[in-house]
Parts: structure tokens; sequence; C-alpha cells
């Protein structure tokens, strides 16, 4: 497409999208039929507006006060606009979603697949693009973007707090909600029951592991000020309208102190109002336990 200045007017109208409605008025035939008090051809008249052009009469003269519109060129070329924005949106989502690994940008491409199947029932172009249509059919056939569903209103009310036990030959675990981790609490300096061979096959969920830590004034002061830490985040998470943190216990083997840490923790926090609370034993998991 060629840019020329003529253009500039429709480009402001798309800009202008989120402009005040504050002066928002009605369409001369809506008006025209009020005036006659012929109340059911005036809602007839704007029902069919809204349904052919999904702008409403109340916009495009609220956007008219602002430039000179010329509101067939507009109705001409608003939806190629509107395509634009819904491609660069799903561009984002996918790479920050898919390559980035950050989930939480999933969640909103099924908004744009429900916009992009609208725009194809409803919305006509000014030209014909059939082999980007071909595309956004494909895209709305996918089977992998269909899988991803929009958090449930229910699923966003509570902190969600993730607590894992890992060991420190490995990796720390990956957050998955895309906020870029939170904790993690090295319990290495912490007397390890693991060198020891009565506790060598048990793990920090066994009663004679829970014994010999619980034994430990070390482990009761490195408890104490991993929870009060959690804690004063969960109580600022919840002001601030935050949904996700992460808390990680590692240690050498992954299987004793962390576990152990990690079992306290959730169930300190467990019951607390507003907050749901998952545990992952990364080691544990290996092992089958």
């Amino acid at each position: 497409m060629v840019y020329h200045e003529a253009m500039v007017p429709r480009l402001l109208a798309v800009c202008l999208l989120a402009s005040t409605l504050s002066f928002a008025g009605i369409t001369d035939a809506v008006r025209t039929r009020l005036e006659r008090n012929d109340f059911a051809a005036a809602e007839a008249a704007l029902q069919g507006y809204r349904t052919a052009q999904g702008v409403t009469p109340d916009y495009l003269e609220a956007l008219s006060r602002h430039i000179r519109l010329d509101r067939e060129a507009f109705d001409r070329f608003y939806y190629a606009f509107v395509y634009v924005r819904i491609m660069q949106a799903l561009g984002a989502y996918g790479f920050r979603g898919f390559y980035e690994r950050k989930a939480h940008f999933l969640q909103s491409v099924p908004y744009a697949l429900k916009n992009i199947r609208w725009l194809l029932h409803n919305a006509k172009l000014p030209i014909e693009l059939p082999t980007l249509m071909s595309a956004f059919q494909n895209i709305l056939a996918s089977e992998k973007l269909k899988r991803l569903t929009p958090v449930a209103q229910s699923q966003t009310q509570d902190l969600q707090v993730r607590i894992f036990s890992f060991s420190f030959h490995h990796d720390p675990p990956k957050d998955e909600s895309g906020n870029g981790g939170g904790f993690i609490f090295d319990a290495r300096s912490l007397p390890n029951p693991g060198r020891e061979e009565r506790y060598k096959q048990l793990t920090g969920k066994d009663a004679p592991v829970i014994d010999y830590l619980n034994q430990q004034e070390g482990v009761h002061q490195f408890l104490a000020n991993a929870v009060a830490l959690v804690e004063a985040s969960v109580a600022s998470y919840q002001q601030r309208g935050f949904r996700n943190l992460m808390v990680s216990f590692g240690c050498t083997g992954g299987q004793h102190r962390s576990v152990f840490l990690a079992e306290h923790l959730a169930k300190r926090l467990r019951g607390q109002p507003g907050v749901e609370v998952a545990i992952k034993h990364l080691k544990l998991e290996k092992m089958g336990r």
C-alpha cells in the first residue's frame, strides 16, 4: 500500500478508538426517527448499524468532533487496521508465550481467536487477500491453539503460591507463570540427614527425618527467617493484586532438607484466606516417591 497524506485522517481514526465518548450522540437516521416518535424504527436503525459495522454511531459522531470524518471511507478501511492490530497482538502473545515460555501471555490467545472468527464472518476488506484469510482459517483450526484456555475468573482471585524442593545438582525450577521466579532458599548450610545411613532411603516427608530436623536449632531459625520473608511477600502481593508467587528450597540431593522445608511452608500457608498452595518435589518425582 502506498502511503500518502490523504491517509492521515484514517490513521488518526484508528488511533482515536480509545477517545472519549462524552460528546457522543446518535446518527442522523436514528435522530430523525426519534423526532417522529418512531422508537421501534430508531432502535432497528441503531441495531442494524451496529450489526453491520461493528462500530457504534456514538463513536463515529464523537470522532467527527476531532477530525473531518468521511464515514464511508472509515467503514471501508477500519477493519484492515483491526486485522493489523490483532496480528501484532497475536505475534506478541505467541513469541512471549511459546518462545520465551511465559505462559500467562498464551491465556490471551483465545480472546484474539474469538475476534478473528468474528472478523472473518462479519468484516469486509477493501481488497481481496485470500492467502491471509487462509492463514487465519488455519490459525482457527489449530488444535494446539484450541487447547489454550483463558484463566477462569475463579482461578484469578486467589494468590497462587507454588512451592518447590530441588537438588542443586540440577537447575532450579523454572517459573512458568512468566514472572521471572521468586524466592530460592539454599538449605545446604543445615545439618544433612542424608549423611547418616539410617536416613539415606528416607525423605523429608518421613517421620524419622522430620524428628531429626526438628531437633536442630539452626533449622528452626532458618525456617523462621524464610517464613517471615514469604509471609511478608504474600501480604504485599495480595494487597497489590498479584496472582503468582514462587518459592523454592534447594539442598544437595533434594531429598531431605529441601523437602522438609517446603512441606513446612506449605502447611503454614494452607488455610490462609486468599491463598492457594501447590507443592512439588522435583527429586522425589524422579525417584518415584
